[in-house]
């Protein structure tokens, strides 16, 4: 493979292209709805105190442009100093800051533009996780921006209301630039968002949380030092973040809260639930809002997934607090500080999913994921960047099935579960190892986790076209 970065290049042409990325594929699937009661390795550290900090808010980004169906925004990419632990600083990456991004909060239709200024000493890309956006503007490997450069990307947003990423695509740096803090998120609204009576006060009741987890040295800076195991299994650290933030604090009133969960983990996978067994509803995952709200009591969250919950605290009181956990880790404290005026019932029907007419499917490809170490490949090949895989034609409907043959190495490998994410594309999952998906498994979905010996099944039809990627979502073996 070509290290220099002189592959960039542009797709001018009638079907989509895609590059298979093979890595080293290794990690575990969480607890609930999916395929077992496997928690992914890795103790955590549950005695970190942190700064004591409230929940830090990432800002709004704003819009530059006052027309109405224009946005454009700027990003800086850049150095950072962050105070984690109290009384020591590390150093970070950020987007406009120290460290993680601003929210970009668009609408369905919007012509977009995004100036981003590379002022790292390194080169860096941005990927916009979950967009479906021509394949020059994906931000993958291919869209490189060096040091003292800037990348204009322009797009039309053209898909349902979602929470989406964005974070660095860089080949054998994506792990680290993401670890040191490049990652944000893109709120896409439209009609049925805003029509929904769900909570929408930004910070207030509608409460984004981009979930990862570090390992600190004596001195509080973070440690991104692999050792063999992280290169073999992807990267965990012991102590999980919050927005930034140890074991953060989270004041609000006594009604209906939205918590916009994304796993910006670099492979550890969570298992969300409430201290006092509480239930929430999940009302939307990776590409947007489920047909239903979904009743749950754990939510399991692979690296790069999302999840939109709701959460209602109509009977607590004032001076009540309940614990958002991974397992039996706590991770952030909601305190019932005021009492609300507010009520707001818990919908149970969101929107129309429009379900993809079977007789239109053209054909079926199979994804095998199989080997071990630095021979994890997919369908017997390791990643080129200079090699064509697949060619597809724009528009038409294809069936993927995806398989994880890690039981294939004579049982040598019996936890290895792969986050599989599509480039360019919304899919759904219709078949998870011969069964119906669960139900807040049905809707629009960018990142599935396959399970150990698993095999999962989905529709992909792309709208775009160009050079696009699929790939396993650890980091490391993206790497």
């Amino acid at each position: 493979m070509n290290k220099n970065f002189k592959w960039y290049f542009l797709i001018a042409i009638s079907v989509v292209l895609l590059i298979a990325y093979a890595g080293y594929f290794f990690s575990d699937i969480g607890r609930g709805l999916r395929d077992g009661d496997i928690r992914t390795e890795g103790p955590l550290n549950a005695s970190q105190d942190g700064n004591g900090s409230k929940l830090p808010i990432p800002p709004l980004l704003e819009d530059k442009n006052p027309m109405e169906g224009k946005a454009e925004f700027d990003l800086i990419v850049q150095y950072g100093k962050t105070e984690f632990i109290k009384g020591y600083e590390a150093n970070t990456l950020g987007y406009n800051g120290n460290y993680l991004g601003p929210v970009i909060r668009v609408n369905r239709g919007d012509d977009v533009k995004i100036n981003i200024n590379n002022t790292l000493d390194e080169p860096t890309t941005v990927h916009w996780h979950g967009l479906e956006v021509p394949a020059e503007m994906d931000g993958g490997p291919h869209q490189v921006v060096v040091p003292n450069t800037t990348w204009e990307p322009y797009f039309t947003i053209d898909q349902p209301a979602a929470t989406l990423w964005y974070h660095p695509h860089l080949l054998y740096k994506t792990g680290e630039q993401v670890y040191k803090g490049l990652a944000g998120l893109i709120y896409i609204e439209d009609e049925y968002s805003k029509k929904l009576d769900i909570p929408k006060e930004y910070g207030v009741n509608d409460i984004p949380l981009v979930i990862q987890d570090k390992r600190f040295t004596n001195n509080g800076n973070i440690s991104y030092n692999l050792n063999m195991s992280d290169l073999m299994n992807g990267f965990l650290g012991d102590t999980v973040l919050i927005n930034g933030a140890i074991n953060p604090e989270l004041d609000v009133k006594n009604e209906v809260i939205r918590l916009r969960l994304l796993n910006g983990s670099n492979a550890r996978t969570y298992d969300f639930n409430f201290s006092d067994n509480t239930k929430f509803y999940q009302i939307a995952s990776d590409g947007g809002f489920l047909e239903e709200s979904v009743e749950m009591k754990v939510v399991s969250l692979a690296p790069a997934e999302r999840a939109e919950i709701l959460l209602d605290l109509s009977d607590y009181k004032v001076g009540d607090k309940i614990t958002l956990r991974d397992a039996n880790y706590n991770l952030m404290n909601i305190n019932i500080v005021e009492e609300s005026n507010e009520s707001i019932d818990i919908p149970k029907d969101l929107v129309e999913i429009i379900d993809y007419n079977l007789d239109d499917l053209v054909g079926t490809r199979v994804f095998v994921m199989s080997g071990m170490g630095p021979m994890v490949t997919i369908n017997g090949k390791q990643m080129n960047m200079d090699r064509i895989d697949e060619k597809l034609n724009l528009g038409e409907l294809e069936e993927w099935i995806i398989t994880n043959d890690s039981f294939g190495m004579g049982g040598m490998m019996n936890s290895t579960p792969h986050p599989f994410h599509v480039h360019g594309v919304q899919f759904r999952i219709i078949e998870r190892n011969g069964r119906t998906p669960a139900p807040n498994e049905r809707g629009w979905k960018d990142t599935v986790m396959v399970g150990n010996g698993g095999e999962v099944r989905i529709l992909v039809r792309f709208r775009k076209k160009g050079l696009f990627m699929y790939h396993c979502h650890i980091l490391e073996h993206e790497d």
